[in-house]
């Protein structure tokens, strides 16, 4: 059979199969060129916008460069108050999200059947089927005042504790529990079997196995698990328009200035505080080994 011709297409396909590396990087250009353009262009305007002004006559923004949306944000007792009722809700969520998750996640790895490991790993991933939205209000009618909380805590003379920062944790708890039990669900089950064997063999008991074998090989895991349930705490703004009574997290502000206030640059400065703290938080993190468990 003759020779195919030397088109120029052939003539790229080969080259690109003999250099494997360079296939690699035209094929990620297009995806990374998209992420860079979406995001990172994104956060770059967006801090741009932080350094404007609105005119309080128009509302136009001023493209004039100034430092007073960061100094109100950074000076500001309602800033400062917001940030750390903030952080503090997400931290929260972040201990109790781990707490729960531990368990269930070592019994799903390491304890469950190969089938009923199937059956769990489906079982926390049902409620990510459902709209975010569906879950928040589902949330709201359990702890109202005439819900089934109440309806169960009557009878002991306690009471729901109704909407606010209690409602707040209690429902973003229950919304990114998923995001970290899956993570370190998979990190309990790199953990070889035989390191669990050898600690018994070896006169090891159940809790000291867990904290001197399980606990430092899982600990990326845990991270990384922390990572989703802080930052998606940090950012949300929803959940506490639904169940958060009148309190108010970072989120909030954002969503006030941008809709009702119609003051994009002091939002924008508002919007740096979750990035700069999510950004320290990822490089405290990193030489732990988290950021490959994502």
């Amino acid at each position: 059979m003759p020779a195919p011709r030397p088109t120029p297409a052939r003539r790229a396909s080969a080259w690109l199969s003999a250099h494997p590396r360079f296939r690699l990087a035209f094929l990620l250009t297009a995806p990374l060129f998209w992420l860079g353009l979406v995001y990172i262009v994104a956060l770059v305007l967006l801090l741009v916008t932080a350094f404007w002004t609105v005119d309080s006559f128009t509302g136009e923004i001023v493209t004039e460069w100034t430092l007073d949306n960061i100094v109100t944000v950074l000076t500001g007792s309602l800033y400062q108050t917001v940030t750390l009722r903030t952080v503090g809700v997400a931290l929260l969520v972040t201990v109790i999200d781990v707490a729960i998750a531990l368990p269930i996640a070592f019994y799903m790895a390491k304890v469950a059947s190969p089938r009923a490991q199937r059956f769990l790993v489906i079982a926390v991933l049902m409620p990510l089927w459902a709209s975010y939205l569906v879950k928040a209000y589902a949330w709201r009618s359990v702890l109202s005042q005439e819900g089934i909380l109440e309806w169960i805590l009557a009878p002991f003379g306690l009471h729901t504790p109704g909407y606010g920062l209690t409602a707040t944790v209690i429902t973003l708890s229950y919304l990114w529990l998923p995001y970290v039990i899956l993570p370190i669900y998979a990190g309990l089950e790199r953990v070889p079997d035989s390191l669990l064997e050898a600690s018994a063999d070896l006169g090891g008991r159940t809790w000291r196995t867990l904290g001197s074998v399980v606990l430092p090989l899982a600990f990326p895991a845990i991270i990384a698990g922390t990572i989703f349930a802080f930052s998606l705490s940090l950012g949300d703004y929803i959940t506490v328009n639904i169940v958060g009574g009148a309190n108010q997290m970072l989120g909030n502000l954002v969503y006030t200035n941008v809709g009702a206030a119609n003051n994009l640059p002091l939002a924008a400065a508002i919007a740096l505080i979750p990035i700069v703290i999510i950004f320290g938080y990822l490089a405290l993190v990193r030489r732990t080994g988290a950021l490959n468990n994502l």
